[in-house]
């Protein structure tokens, strides 16, 4: 997933550079699941296990960061982003080797590894087997010679990790179960992070196109990618209100909707182009407004 501001490259220092290939305004996307999978435990009167909640914190912000740099270098060396309509990529500009992105990816790897394992010891050692899957679909979505993430599977993986394993990891974190009520508060999770994506991907989908990066934007086409996008969001609202059977307080989800409905109408609009990136910003601020109302409901 992206950020959502251009960068110029001039007089980019050493360590900035490093920040804006880690994307800080893609964070909040790691941040949204885990905040909603802790949080549900308060439903059934348990205790937050503040340790295991900032292990998987550590853990889902380290694969958000780690994807992000190994899709910098694997999009750099096949030379797909030397065009970009979005922000500054590392390799394509320059900024940086090759080289140096992909041992930032691999370093910031093993770094969510070693939180991960910590965090097995303490609740479960299938904790590692999810993990290793999770690093392998990261690498994997713009690495390798057939990158899932180019054939659009994309959506479909980020629903996956950053809906559902965060979510639902993170509850199982506090509780060592899995249950239905986490199952379901993770959809508006992983709808919302696609909904992320899939508007990168309308805002890319011209070039993608020209350079054989067969997003599932490119393959539906512009007219159904946007009615995607609206059907993703849709889905975190209905999602919520199913929810409503866990505690009547996530109907205050409700209250979302203005925004939503802000966003909704400028991607049916025709928005294109550069016009789509502060429509993904405030898509991100939708996901984290969902999970803040979420937490707020699961806690009162």
């Amino acid at each position: 997933m992206e950020n959502n501001e251009t960068v110029s490259t001039v007089d980019i220092g050493p360590v900035k550079k490093w920040l804006l290939g880690a994307r800080p305004r893609t964070l909040p996307a790691a941040i949204a699941p885990v905040l909603v999978g802790t949080s549900l435990i308060r439903v059934h009167s348990g205790a937050i296990h503040w340790i295991n909640a900032l292990l998987a914190l550590a853990v889902s912000l380290l694969l958000q960061i780690a994807v992000n740099y190994a899709n910098d270098y694997s999009d750099g060396v096949r030379g797909t982003d030397e065009v970009r309509v979005g922000p500054i990529r590392l390799v394509a500009s320059g900024v940086a080797s090759a080289r140096a992105v992909k041992n930032a990816a691999l370093f910031t790897f093993g770094l969510a590894a070693v939180c991960g394992a910590v965090l097995a010891a303490r609740t479960s050692w299938w904790m590692i087997v999810v993990g290793a899957v999770a690093i392998v679909a990261a690498w994997t979505y713009t690495g390798t010679a057939k990158p899932y993430g180019y054939m659009g599977f994309g959506e479909l993986s980020v629903f996956i990790f950053f809906g559902v394993v965060a979510t639902m990891g993170s509850y199982f974190a506090q509780s060592q179960k899995l249950t239905a009520s986490a199952l379901l508060v993770s959809i508006p999770m992983g709808a919302l992070s696609c909904a992320i994506l899939s508007i990168n991907n309308l805002r890319d989908r011209p070039k993608d196109e020209l350079v054989g990066k067969h997003t599932l934007a490119v393959r539906l086409g512009d007219k159904k990618a946007r009615y995607m996008f609206v059907a993703l969001v849709g889905l975190a609202h209905l999602a919520s209100l199913l929810a409503a059977f866990i505690t009547p307080w996530t109907l205050l989800t409700l209250a979302l909707l203005p925004l939503s409905t802000d966003i909704v109408r400028a991607v049916i609009g025709g928005a294109a182009g550069r016009d789509l990136i502060p429509l993904l910003g405030k898509t991100g601020r939708l996901q984290m407004f969902f999970a803040l109302v979420l937490a707020i409901a699961f806690c009162a």
